[in-house]
Parts: structure tokens; C-alpha cells; sequence
């Protein structure tokens, strides 16, 4: 047996990536799920390789002392209830992005953890992924100099042919465009710029496409930043397009420019009159077996090995990339009014 033993809450669509990711870490394994529908206990330890037990009342499972982590991959709507009773359990979280679907609410998860000493891992895997890591391993050697502008943006048409459709269309559970999954390219731009936000200015619409005419909020967003290091920055969060994912980067310095797996650097005296290539896998597919969770996952573990906050994505970290999303949405809502971070409520 491994050192920790997890639980699911949610068992969809994305469950089954996490549960595969998990069970691939050295420490962990999934031993039990969580759903509102009734499953059979032989039927999931047979497809996931290790004895599950299944529950249908989730303080039951919160109840049991052999169970050392849970995550929660359930609807985001009930993100804040079910995060909190976690934390109030004593169990340390894998969380599904967003972390809830209001800031109040995900303050108050990250609060509920720190006071219970547990330690919180979000599901912003892009951080992971081999094209930020590389983007990252380029802005930290230098190569780009000082940057002063930074664009990520998020293209990926969610229509009824993706899995999280039926429920995504709902201000409910989907939220905003940034919300169900711009917040990957924002996130990811914050990390790349490395500055705190000083304001936000969005702005919103939505396709006149019967496609995506469920929706009950805008589908396309677009926000600009201004640093507090004087730098700015633009992350567009579009789900209402048609053509194929593409998760863009541009990023422009003192010595350089990166636009996505190419970049020029003055630095190295790369020509300037043609990109030179990195060997990097883009992020090209919103189909959670893509995403980078094992190397996330893994990472969480092991700063739970040590007793601390896991690098990059962990409740505080996250929490601050939240507070930018939800001021981004709330511009929006004024639209287009400037929004400053330490004004938030």
C-alpha cells in the first residue's frame, strides 16, 4: 500500500484522468469515491487496478480515518461546501478549477484550510504542462530580458460535442467564460509576467451562433492588465469559436519575444529576420487525458512528504490568480470599468 489514501467527490468526466493520475504517483492511490449516483464497488476497483469502496453520504466517507486526501472533481457550484468540509475533516484537497464561482467563496476554502493545517492543490495544470515549463525555463535563463507585455489567450469552442456542455452552459456551474476555462490562460499569463496586478479592464460578448445559444452568460471575454511593476498584459477567454484549440502565447522583452514554441533573443544573437524553434508539446486539446496531471499531482505529494505548500499551484497561490479572474469578470459586468485588485470586496 502507498502512504496516502485518496478520495474522489465527483465521479464525471474529469474523475477518470484524476484517478489515473493519482494512482501513477509514488505515494498515492484512489481507495474511494464519492457520488450522488449508486456504483458498484467491484465494477471501479476492477477498472481503476486498486480496491475502491464507493459512497453515496460523503460525511461517511470524510468520516474514515484511512483516507488522507480527497479530490474534489464534483460540480463547481458545490466546490465551497464540499471544500470546506474537507478541510474541516482534516483531509488535504485536490480541487477542480474554479475553485468556486465566487471570490467570497473561494476565500473562504483557502481559509478553512489554513486553519485546519491542511494543504490544497487547484487544478490549474497548465502551470505543468511541457510548453509552460519551457516558457517559464526560457523568461528564468533570461533569454527574453525584462518583459513589459504578455498576451495568453484561450480559444476553445465548448459546444454540445464536449463533455462538460450540459452542465457548462449554466451561469450555475459555468459561470463565466473565465471561469469554465479562460482561467488557465490567465493563470498561466500571470506566471509567465511575474508581477502582481494592480487593475483590470474587461470586456464581453457572445456568438450569434445557434451552437452556443444555451448559454445563459457572455462566452467570449477579453481583459487587460497593468501590473504593478509597470508591465501589461492581455488574456482573452474564448469558448463560443469554431476552429481547433489553441492556447496562444506572446510574450516581449528587453532582449526578446517568444510567440508560442518560437522565440528570438538578442541575448543569444538569434536572427531577427526569422523565429527560432523550441522543442516544446503545446497545449493543443482540452480533453482532460491530455492535461499534465501526474507531474501536478506528483509535485503535490511530495511537498505533502515535507509539510508544505506545493510549488506553483497550491490554495495561496491559486487564491491570488482568483481574485484577478473574478475582478476581470466583474469589469466585465460594468462593462469595461477599470477594476482595481485591492479594491475588491
Amino acid at each position: 500500500m502507498k502512504k496516502y489514501n485518496v478520495g474522489i467527490i465527483g465521479y464525471g468526466w474529469a474523475a477518470g484522468a484524476h484517478i489515473e493520475a493519482i494512482n501513477k504517483t509514488t505515494q498515492a492511490q484512489v481507495t474511494a469515491v464519492f457520488s450522488s449516483r449508486k456504483l458498484d464497488d467491484a465494477e471501479l476497483t476492477a477498472k481503476h487496478g486498486s480496491p475502491i469502496k464507493t459512497y453515496q453520504n460523503l460525511d461517511e466517507m470524510l468520516a474514515n480515518p484511512d483516507i488522507h486526501v480527497v479530490d474534489i472533481a464534483s460540480y463547481p457550484s458545490q466546490h465551497r461546501d464540499q471544500a470546506v468540509k474537507a478541510a474541516n475533516a482534516k483531509k488535504h484537497i485536490i480541487l477542480e478549477k474554479p475553485m468556486a464561482n465566487s471570490l467570497q467563496e473561494v476565500r473562504e476554502i483557502a481559509a478553512a484550510a489554513k486553519s485546519n493545517d491542511v494543504k490544497g492543490c487547484v487544478c490549474f495544470e497548465c502551470r505543468w504542462s511541457n510548453q509552460f515549463t519551457v516558457t517559464k525555463a526560457v523568461i528564468d535563463e533570461g533569454l527574453l530580458g525584462d518583459l513589459h507585455y504578455g498576451e495568453v489567450d484561450y480559444y476553445h469552442g465548448i459546444g454540445p460535442w464536449y463533455g462538460q456542455f450540459r452542465w457548462n452552459t449554466g451561469k450555475k456551474d459555468g459561470g463565466s467564460a473565465l471561469l469554465t476555462a479562460g482561467c488557465h490562460a490567465m493563470d498561466a499569463l500571470l506566471m509567465m509576467m511575474g508581477s502582481e496586478v494592480e487593475s483590470v479592464t474587461s470586456f464581453s460578448t457572445k456568438s450569434s451562433s445557434d451552437i452556443f445559444k444555451p448559454y445563459e452568460y457572455d462566452t467570449s471575454s477579453v481583459t487587460l492588465l497593468h501590473f504593478k511593476n509597470g508591465a501589461i498584459g492581455k488574456s482573452a477567454a474564448i469558448v463560443d469559436c469554431l476552429q481547433p484549440y489553441y492556447f496562444h502565447t506572446h510574450l516581449c522583452g528587453s532582449q526578446g519575444s517568444l510567440l508560442d514554441d518560437k522565440f528570438h533573443s538578442m541575448k543569444l544573437h538569434t536572427d531577427k529576420g526569422a523565429w527560432s524553434k523550441l522543442s516544446m508539446k503545446m497545449l493543443d486539446s482540452g480533453d482532460v487525458s491530455d492535461h499534465p496531471y501526474q507531474s501536478q499531482f506528483q509535485a503535490f505529494f511530495d511537498a505533502l512528504d515535507e509539510g508544505k505548500d506545493m510549488p506553483l499551484t497550491s490554495f495561496p497561490e491559486s487564491l491570488r490568480s482568483f481574485e484577478v479572474i473574478f475582478a476581470a469578470d466583474k469589469s466585465a459586468e460594468l462593462g469595461g470599468k477599470p477594476v482595481k485588485i485591492s479594491e475588491l470586496g
